[in-house]
């Protein structure tokens, strides 16, 4: 009789491990193909680049990863960008990419630029 409720029970608790392992199943999923959380919507003035290719290579990186650039307007004679992908968290990616960014003003030395903000990460 004993053995036959033991029997029960692990067979009720495998079916609550199952149907519980569903919704976390989902949460684990690639982030690839998705722009994550997109702060401002990335610009690249019609032309085709660098920044353009690292963007969409940014929104296909499976993990945390993120996406850095300069502020485009009229006067602007140069932009920059920086990356970070499949960092630990969206933290990392975030102060990576910004750092990558601002490597690029001490190459070049361009002012005119402005500074380096995170477009999207995820």
């Amino acid at each position: 009789m004993k053995a036959i409720s033991v029997r029960r029970a692990s067979a009720l608790m495998l079916a609550g491990v199952v149907v519980l392992s569903g919704p976390v199943a989902a949460i684990a999923e690639s982030l690839a193909g998705s722009a994550g959380q997109v702060r401002h919507r990335p610009r690249f003035m019609d032309s085709e680049g660098v920044c353009q290719d690292v963007y969409k290579a940014y929104v296909e990186a499976s993990g945390h990863s993120a996406y850095a650039q300069t502020h485009l307007s009229f006067n602007v004679e140069a932009f920059f960008c920086g990356h970070s992908f499949n960092a630990p968290s969206q933290k990392v990616a975030e102060e990576r990419a910004l750092e990558n960014c601002n490597a690029a003003f001490k190459y070049y030395k361009l002012s005119s630029a402005g500074r380096c903000t995170i477009y999207a990460s995820k």
